[in-house]
């Protein structure tokens, strides 16, 4: 059984009766589980109440009103799961989020890989440039024995229609309706195919504007000479970095071909130095038991140094919702008692998230903020101001003296929430006057700031954080995320927070409080 099947056994217990899930549940049950509020249990009940097997009998019986019927969902619950469910088949006939397709496309790309005579396997297209949001998803596979890498995908278990296949490529669509196309070439032409296909088109454009002055056009197959596209390829490229070389150009990582500049920095010799995960020392931002996370202060600070972070602050939400001020005492107990258990292996930053009011002010009085490292201001309400009022909103928070950081600015949930209407440009230029961080949030539905406001950021002179947002253990390995929007925004190491030691933050932290009251 895979891990969503094991989920689906506990939900699927009957007493004295466990179903055998292999085999055993409808085509379509496990798609429900795609729909927020649709848990293992809420699914058992009604496929076993109601007979509903798929996400499209879900929609028309909470339309129906039959969900509230069912004992244990009211008509508020029915309201919401509808609303869900309308979310859900937004996102899928629009665009795919990066959280959702990277998983996804990985665990393909694991059995391929394992396929004998499979050399390399790679994503293409917009996933390996890591855009937030994706729309079909490629693979490109370099192999001598074509048809059984084929037929090994067409027949992968999460295959719910064979869209087309040949003895080169071939297109499923998952159960969740997802459509995944797969290249197969040559060893020789793997290099070409990988830069081509993983464009972006605007990319490949100017590429060719440089291959058409050695009168040469370049497509997935190779260089070919002007005029004689139909013919054979005068070159064709086995590594990727041999098609940037023949146009006199250093390789140039998939995150940044999105024609913003990178092929001119590229003949400059002036490409960024992009941030990796290795050069991540800290996360800026968790939530423990505290306020709605799931485990310790102590179990989140085990994961995030088994994620190989040296330090993490803890950033409890605060408010109406989460943490109250009386709760300072307890926090910074645990803080300290919890880096005495380290004993300098690793550090806790005592943190805080507070809400950021409709008028500007924080849920916290500022001397319950003045006890923190480190305090973090977002918001979480009334997203759908005016841009003057929420612009207006953030200009306030980034003035008071308490605010380190900026988190999830513009508000946005990927497939959920647009972004709030802001005035980036004044925000961005205010943060960099205040010498307040912005941050990255590497939650999949968030990925926010994005990675063109990222550039203007880095110019500016804006400090920047990614932070996993986690709420449990496993939270912190979306940091690979925040680390992809980072690299896409052409953000350097020396541009993060993260990248420093723990004595360099909180000596950050210290400078700008003292510039902040003109001390210095």
């Amino acid at each position: 059984m895979n891990e969503q099947n094991r989920e689906l056994a506990t939900g699927f217990e009957t007493p004295g009766d466990r179903i055998e899930l292999q085999g055993a549940l409808p085509p379509g049950l496990l798609s429900l589980l795609n729909i927020v509020g649709m848990g293992p249990r809420r699914t058992r009940l009604l496929w076993q109440e109601l007979g509903i097997t798929s996400v499209e009998e879900l929609a028309g019986a909470a339309s129906a009103g039959q969900l509230h019927k069912i004992k244990g969902i009211g008509p508020v619950i029915e309201h919401k799961i509808l609303e869900n469910i309308r979310a859900w088949q937004r996102q899928r006939s629009e665009r795919i989020p990066l959280g959702m397709a990277w998983p996804l496309i990985n665990d393909i790309l694991d059995t391929l890989r394992a396929i004998p005579g499979v050399l390399a396997a790679e994503p293409v297209g917009s996933l390996r440039r890591m855009r937030e949001s994706l729309g079909d998803l490629g693979l490109l596979v370099t192999t001598e024995a074509p048809e059984s890498v084929i037929v090994r995908f067409c027949d992968l278990p999460l295959v719910d229609a064979v869209v087309e296949a040949s003895l080169t490529q071939a297109a499923i669509r998952t159960s969740d309706g997802v459509q995944v196309e797969l290249r197969v070439v040559p060893p020789e032409r793997w290099g070409s195919a990988l830069q081509y296909l993983t464009g972006s088109h605007a990319h490949n454009l100017h590429l060719n504007a440089f291959a058409r002055e050695q009168g040469l056009l370049l497509n997935e197959r190779g260089f070919y000479r002007l005029g004689d596209e139909n013919g054979l390829p005068v070159r064709v490229c086995a590594e990727e970095a041999e098609v940037y070389a023949a146009l006199g150009l250093p390789w140039i990582i998939p995150e940044l071909r999105e024609d913003r500049g990178e092929i001119m920095a590229a003949l400059e010799d002036r490409l960024p130095c992009v941030v990796t995960r290795d050069d991540l020392r800290g996360d800026f931002q968790c939530h423990t038991t505290f306020s709605d996370g799931d485990d310790s202060l102590e179990a989140m600070a085990e994961a995030a140094r088994a994620a190989g972070l040296h330090y993490v602050i803890v950033s409890d939400h605060a408010g109406r919702d989460g943490m109250r001020p009386e709760a300072c005492d307890a926090l910074l107990a645990e803080v300290a008692r919890v880096n005495r258990h380290f004993d300098g292996a690793f550090r806790v930053i005592a943190g805080v998230e507070v809400g950021i009011q409709t008028d500007g002010t924080l849920d916290w009085p500022d001397e319950a903020l003045a006890r923190m490292e480190f305090v973090i201001a977002s918001f979480h309400t009334d997203f759908g101001l005016p841009q003057d009022q929420m612009t207006a909103r953030l200009l306030k928070a980034l003035r008071h003296p308490y605010v380190d950081m900026i988190g999830h600015p513009t508000g946005r949930f990927l497939g959920k929430r647009e972004s709030s209407e802001l005035d980036m440009e004044v925000v961005l230029q205010a943060a960099a006057d205040y010498g307040v961080a912005i941050e990255i949030n590497a939650w999949p539905q968030r990925l926010d700031l994005s990675d063109v406001y990222l550039r203007r950021a880095t110019a500016l002179g804006v400090p920047l954080a990614i932070s996993s947002s986690a709420h449990d253990r496993e939270g912190f390995a979306v940091l690979e995320f925040g680390v992809a929007m980072a690299r896409r925004g052409w953000v350097e190491a020396h541009h993060l927070l993260n990248t420093r030691l723990v004595d360099g933050v909180l000596d950050w932290r210290r400078r700008r409080l003292l510039r902040h009251s003109g001390k210095i």
